[in-house]
């Protein structure tokens, strides 16, 4: 091993253990520290990639379709545009600007690695856009409206998988959610209500008639790129170090879970079940990654089981945030 990674990583086993002398690592403490980089590092480069791949289509789907033709889309992006149209200021400039507020809201509504990596990916995407030389495709408006709203609708969707995203309007709606009684998905379709009316209003009916169909040409795209995208995944958990992930869950992720009595139905004929217990826990899409990670590092062989669930109501979930 590299000298120097070797000595990153005692330090930081000894900056968590809070130990002066080096040669009171173990060297069990130093291979749970090695697989735990090894996690890390793996699931970074994923989201480093799905986060660049969202971002060259988020940029295609806009400059090569969208932009020429004046077409605008729902959320912060939509709201960009419609800016950008009647100011004549820079797209790129206003990405990053109306954005700002929300990812600093994100800092508390989800975590300060989310908000970074959000922060990052729309910064990306405003260098994208801006240098990148994408040309027209195609005039005919309804292809405008349909394409462009599925590569835009793929970038979110990718960024999401990446642990990020590319517009704030969902970080927005999960701290409203928080605040009032009203749903993630209530909260996204007023705000496009609003956007979509402004459009009508500003530039014609037409306009806003098309911004509609893209909307729901991305909406669709991001549904189908995002495994799960319903504001919640409820998530099964059977291992044999389920009391490590139990406590990851609480100390690290900051949420509540629910442990459920079973047994390993995997046996011969006449041989006695074990006795296991199930976790089971609620986290938002935007924090699946986090605990995905957290998993791998303690058990990668871990039988995970995830489905969508709408909205949920009540225990930790909207409670506090995830811890950073």
């Amino acid at each position: 091993m590299n000298p120097i990674i070797q000595y990153l990583i005692v330090q930081n086993i000894v900056k968590r253990k809070h130990r002066k002398r080096e040669n009171e690592i173990t060297v069990e403490e130093f291979d749970h520290e090695m697989n735990e980089i090894k996690v890390e590092l793996s699931h970074s480069g994923r989201d480093i990639i799905f986060i660049l791949l969202g971002v060259l289509s988020a940029s295609f789907g806009l400059k090569s379709f969208l932009l020429p033709n004046s077409f605008i889309d729902g959320g912060i992006t939509g709201i960009s545009l419609i800016v950008a149209e009647l100011t004549k200021m820079p797209l790129p400039y206003l990405l990053v600007a109306i954005n700002i507020p929300f990812i600093i809201l994100a800092f508390s509504t989800v975590n300060k690695r989310f908000a970074v990596k959000s922060f990052t990916a729309i910064i990306a995407l405003a260098v994208f856009i801006h240098y990148l030389p994408f040309t027209s495709v195609t005039n005919d408006k309804l292809l405008i409206a349909v394409f462009g709203g599925f590569f835009l609708g793929l970038g979110i969707g990718l960024a999401i998988r990446g642990g990020s995203v590319i517009d704030g309007t969902e970080v927005l709606a999960v701290y409203v959610s928080r605040e009032t009684s009203l749903t993630i998905g209530d909260i996204i379709m007023i705000l496009n209500i609003l956007i979509f009316s402004v459009a009508a209003y500003v530039f014609s009916v037409e306009i806003a008639l098309y911004a509609i169909l893209t909307y729901l040409a991305a909406s669709k795209t991001v549904d189908f790129v995002v495994s799960g995208i319903e504001e919640y995944i409820g998530v099964t958990i059977i291992s044999e170090k389920n009391e490590e992930i139990r406590l990851a869950i609480i100390e690290k992720l900051g949420r509540g879970c629910t442990l459920y009595s079973g047994k390993k139905g995997f046996a011969k004929r006449g041989v006695p079940l074990r006795n296991t217990n199930i976790i089971y826990t609620l986290v938002t899409r935007l924090e699946l990654s986090k605990l995905e990670t957290e998993i791998d590092k303690i058990d990668n062989d871990a039988f995970v089981i995830m489905h969508s669930v709408k909205d949920a109501k009540g225990g930790m979930i909207k409670k506090r945030p995830l811890s950073k």
